[in-house]
This record gives structure tokens, C-alpha cells and sequence, in this order.
């Protein structure tokens, strides 16, 4: 047992596991996501983020220590960010002519995702704090982060709410749009980037290309309009 311990000492010490351990995760959870027949319930993302967590539980390993391996599959979220503007601009025809509908959409999806989780937030008694920190839990975890630090909310508690955002959304999205009998992949894609973000618009890229560009697109004018809007908002009405 001893000689157990010291070599898992020795390994966590070493960055290039906790590397390998995100990688493992989440290829198994596309394996499970996979062999269920691509089901949003069997979310890549949620079950390897379920499996690390209940791996640096049961090991005592903290998330700083974690992060530090893990962070070059972080660096590269910005990369896979401006990527998705290939497929965007494959379907730029299409969202020309899309404009009007696309600018309608934006207001009054990022005005219902901040508003909802505000209002609901403020039902249940939450303080200001928790507020602000909830309300840009549908834009992408950097600009949400960067929005509640302004307002001195709470990053940390902003960084689970637009996982868990996301996760749900593309768990739960084409649900939502199925018994709505929404079947345009326009609107589709657009509706998942607007509610959850990078994990939606992911989800939108396997089902549809066209899907995945509108999302890819809503994700980021969202993140846009809520950086502008929410904050003039918060001054007016608290």
C-alpha cells in the first residue's frame, strides 16, 4: 500500500497527468455518448467532468493542483473558439439574410437568459452578491467571469452556474425544441448558442453544420449584448 501511495505522489507531481486524466475523461464520455446513440443526456462533458471530480475527491487532489496539468486544454479554448468562425462563414449567405430575425432573437434571448435567472434568483431571497453572479450564466465562462469581477460578484460560483448552463442546455435543448415543433436548423442553432453557449454550440455542431455556425454565432453576440446591456441594466434597476 505504501508503495501504492508513493507512486501516485510521484505521478501527481507531474502535469502531464492531470493532462492525461481530462483527455481519458472525456473520450470516454464520448465513447458512453456515443453508444447511447449520440442521447444529450449522456453529455461528453458532464460525464468526464463528473468522473475528474470524483477522481480528485477520492485522491485529496486539489483543483489548483489539477489545473496546473490541465491548463493547456484550457489555453486552447480560445483557439477552438475562433474556429468555429469556419463554419459561420460557410453559412454567411444564410445569415445575411437572416439579419433582422438574428438581431430580434439576440435582444430578447439575452434579455430572457439574464432576466430569468435574476428574477428567479431574487424570488428565492438571493442578495445582490449571488445575483450578479447568476445573471450571465448563458454567456461563455471568460466574459461572464470578467462581467461579475466588475460588479465584485462572485467568478467562482459564475464559472459552475455557466457549465452547469451549458451542460443543461445541451442536455435538454433539443428537447425543448422538438415539443415546440421548432425544426429550422437556423433557429435551432441559434436558440442553443444564445442559452448555453460553447457546450450548446458544440452539441449543435454534431447534430448540423448549419446548426453549429448559428450557435457558434449566437454565442458570441450574446456575449456581446450582455457585456453592453447588463450592465447598464444593473444600474438602473439596483
Amino acid at each position: 500500500m505504501n508503495d501504492i501511495q508513493e507512486i501516485w505522489v510521484y505521478l501527481s507531481a507531474s502535469p502531464l497527468l492531470h493532462l492525461t486524466l481530462t483527455l481519458i475523461a472525456f473520450q470516454a464520455g464520448n465513447f458512453i455518448y456515443r453508444k447511447s446513440g449520440l442521447n444529450p443526456i449522456c453529455n461528453p462533458v458532464m460525464l468526464a467532468v463528473i468522473a475528474i471530480v470524483a477522481i480528485l475527491v477520492a485522491t485529496g487532489t486539489s483543483y489548483d493542483s489539477y489545473i496546473d496539468g490541465a491548463q493547456f486544454v484550457h489555453f486552447l479554448l480560445g483557439p477552438a473558439t475562433v474556429a468555429l468562425a469556419i463554419p459561420l462563414y460557410r453559412q454567411f449567405d444564410k445569415v445575411r439574410k437572416s439579419a433582422l430575425a438574428i438581431i430580434v432573437s439576440l435582444i430578447c434571448g439575452s434579455l430572457t437568459a439574464a432576466g430569468s435567472a435574476v428574477s428567479i434568483a431574487w424570488l428565492l431571497g438571493a442578495g445582490k452578491l449571488s445575483i450578479i453572479s447568476i445573471a450571465p450564466k448563458s454567456v461563455t465562462a471568460p466574459i461572464a467571469m470578467g462581467i461579475v469581477e466588475q460588479f465584485g460578484g462572485l467568478p467562482s460560483l459564475t464559472a459552475v452556474l455557466v457549465i452547469l448552463t451549458g451542460v443543461l442546455g445541451a442536455m435538454l435543448g433539443p428537447f425543448v425544441l422538438n415539443l415546440m415543433g421548432i425544426k429550422d436548423w437556423q433557429a435551432r442553432g441559434f436558440a442553443l448558442g444564445t442559452a448555453s453557449h460553447g457546450i450548446g454550440t458544440a452539441r449543435a455542431l454534431q447534430v448540423n453544420e448549419v446548426a453549429g455556425a448559428f450557435s457558434g454565432l449566437a454565442m458570441g453576440l450574446n456575449a456581446l449584448a450582455t457585456a453592453i446591456l447588463l450592465p447598464i441594466l444593473w444600474k438602473l434597476f439596483f
